[in-house]
């Protein structure tokens, strides 16, 4: 992420790249959800909670403000 203040080293302005939506779903059901805007953090820390009440997959999706979108997933097991 990128906040719009950096210089690169030929000192240009490096353009504001945010992430500026984040979803997480839990199985089928979304499970958070949030977005983002300009006074988030260039590396932020986001903490939610979730109960896993069975084993499924866990997804991670997020979009920037330039329309490029990424996702992630793991599988989680519950004993």
């Amino acid at each position: 992420m990128e906040t719009g203040f950096r210089r690169d080293m030929d000192g240009q302005s490096i353009p504001m790249n945010i992430v500026d939506k984040l979803v997480v779903r839990y199985g089928a059901r979304e499970v958070f959800r949030a977005e983002l805007g300009t006074g988030v953090a260039a590396n932020p820390y986001i903490v939610f909670y979730a109960i896993a009440d069975k084993s499924g997959p866990i997804e991670v999706e997020w979009s920037d403000d330039r329309g490029q979108a990424g996702k992630t997933s793991a599988l989680v097991n519950v004993g």
